[in-house]
C-alpha cells in the first residue's frame, strides 16, 4: 500500500486512474468524514475516471494513515529524517484542530507536486475543506462539499454531544465488528436508504481502528463553540465556486444547515437530494453523480 509522509506522519494515498490513459487528466481529490476513510470514496472516483485523475487519501489517525506518534516513534521518524529539526518541531506542534487537517492536504499537494486540483469533501471533511479553500485558494479550481453546514452554539446540547461522543470512542471493541447485523445497527442513523453490505462493513470497521487521541480530539474541534463562530464567517468569505451537496433527511448535518451555509456566499450552489441522508452519493449514486457533472459541467457516468 502506497504511504507518504505528511508533517512527520506516515499517511495512506491511493491514486485510482484509468490504466489506459498516456496523458495527466485534471486531479479531484477527495476528502473523508469523522472515522471513516476514503474507502467509501472509491465508487464515486470510478464513476468519475473518464474525467478526472482522482487522488484519495485517509485523514492522519483515520483509515490507514497514522495517528500523532509515541514518542518512540517520533524520535524514530526524527532520526530517519534529512531535517531532524523540521520534522522535530512539525510532529509537536501537530494538534487536532481542523485547520492542521487542511495544512496536511497542503503538504501532501505539495509531495505529490500538485498544483491546482478539485476537491470533494464529506462531512467532517468538508469542513476541512471549507478552511484549506480559503486557506490555499490558488490550489483549488472548482469545491464540491457533500453534507456540510453551519450551526448555533448550545452550550447543553454540545456538552451532552461531547460527553457520549467520548464514551463511544473509549468503548471500540474489535470483536463489535463479528456480531451479525451490527453493520445495519450501526449506519441507521446515518442513512434513509440502503447501501451495499462491504461498504456499512469497511466504514464499521474504520470506526473500530480509529486513532483513540485522533477520534475524540476531532469531536471537541469540529463541533465546538469556536467552530459554530468561525464556519460561518469562512463560507462568507469563500472565493472558490462551491457545490454543497445535502441529502434531505440527514439527521447528523441537516439540510438545513446547509442551506443557510449556501446562502452566505453567492459562489456556494446548493443541491438537496431527495431520499438519501448523510450518505447520498453511496445511497443514489446516480442523482449524485448527475449532479455533479452539471456543476463542473463535464459528462458524468450514471449506471
Amino acid at each position: 500500500m502506497p504511504y507518504i509522509n505528511v508533517r512527520g506522519i506516515e499517511h495512506y494515498y491511493e491514486w485510482v486512474k484509468k490504466p489506459s490513459d498516456s496523458l495527466p487528466k485534471p486531479v479531484m481529490v477527495f476528502i473523508h468524514g469523522w472515522a471513516g476513510s476514503a474507502r467509501y470514496w472509491q465508487s464515486t472516483a470510478n464513476a468519475l475516471l473518464d474525467q478526472f485523475d482522482c487522488l484519495l487519501y485517509d485523514l492522519r489517525g483515520f483509515g490507514r494513515s497514522g495517528g500523532k506518534p509515541t514518542i518512540a516513534e517520533a524520535s524514530e521518524s526524527v532520526a530517519e529524517s534529512q531535517f531532524p529539526e523540521a520534522t522535530a518541531a512539525a510532529i509537536e506542534k501537530l494538534t487536532y484542530e481542523l485547520e492542521e487537517y487542511a495544512d496536511d492536504l497542503a503538504a501532501l499537494l505539495g509531495k505529490l507536486q500538485l498544483q491546482r486540483v478539485y476537491i470533494n469533501a464529506h462531512s467532517m471533511g468538508a469542513s476541512i475543506a471549507v478552511l484549506f479553500f480559503n486557506r490555499y485558494p490558488q490550489k483549488v479550481e472548482q469545491g464540491i462539499l457533500t453534507c456540510s453546514g453551519i450551526f448555533e452554539y448550545d452550550e447543553k446540547a454540545f456538552a451532552a454531544f461531547h460527553k457520549f461522543g467520548g464514551y463511544v470512542v473509549k468503548f471500540r471493541p474489535k470483536w463489535l465488528g463479528k456480531i451479525p447485523f451490527v453493520d445495519q445497527m450501526f449506519m441507521a442513523r446515518f442513512l434513509h436508504r440502503p447501501i451495499p453490505k462491504a461498504e456499512r462493513q469497511a466504514f464499521l470497521q474504520d470506526f473500530l481502528e480509529a486513532d483513540y487521541d485522533a477520534a475524540l480530539g476531532t469531536i471537541f474541534t469540529s463541533v465546538s463553540k469556536v467552530q459554530s463562530e468561525v464556519m460561518p464567517q469562512e463560507f462568507a468569505k469563500l472565493t472558490v465556486p462551491t457545490l454543497l451537496v445535502a441529502g434531505e433527511y440527514d439527521k447528523i448535518i441537516p439540510a438545513e444547515m446547509g442551506r443557510q451555509a449556501a446562502a452566505m456566499n453567492e459562489k456556494v450552489e446548493f443541491a438537496m437530494l431527495p431520499n438519501t441522508a448523510h450518505f447520498p452519493m453511496l445511497e443514489d449514486a446516480p442523482t449524485y453523480l448527475r449532479r455533479v457533472g452539471e456543476f463542473l459541467q463535464i459528462p458524468t457516468k450514471v449506471d
